[in-house]
């Protein structure tokens, strides 16, 4: 598996931009140099292991969503929909399966 450098720094660049921080700010919080987080963010810099981290204890992230794109494994996803189905009462499962069959029927 190869990485995609460009698309880690599309999603840093994304991850920033949606907490409305300047690159300036995130290289200061993560201890980057000047202009350094600019070319992770256009894919021209090779970040280390370390810098990831940085990254996204900065930016209140984990290394995965930067990496792979995901903040949780499918296994967490499925527990956290099981937990939250598990306290419905009998009214709102019954709405949830509805709904769950009839997206299964739909296109996307």
């Amino acid at each position: 598996m190869s990485l995609d450098y460009k698309e880690i720094g599309k999603r840093i660049a994304a991850r920033r931009k949606q907490l409305g921080l300047k690159q300036s700010e995130v290289e200061e919080r993560a201890d980057l140099s000047y202009k350094y987080l600019s070319n992770i963010e256009r894919g021209i810099s090779i970040p280390s292991t370390e810098v990831i981290m940085r990254l996204a204890s900065a930016l209140e992230a984990t290394p995965n969503e930067f990496l792979i794109g995901t903040n949780q494994s499918e296994e967490e996803e499925w527990k956290e929909i099981s937990d939250m189905l598990r306290y419905f009462d009998k009214k709102k499962l019954s709405l949830a399966k509805k709904f769950l069959i009839w997206l299964s029927e739909q296109d996307m």
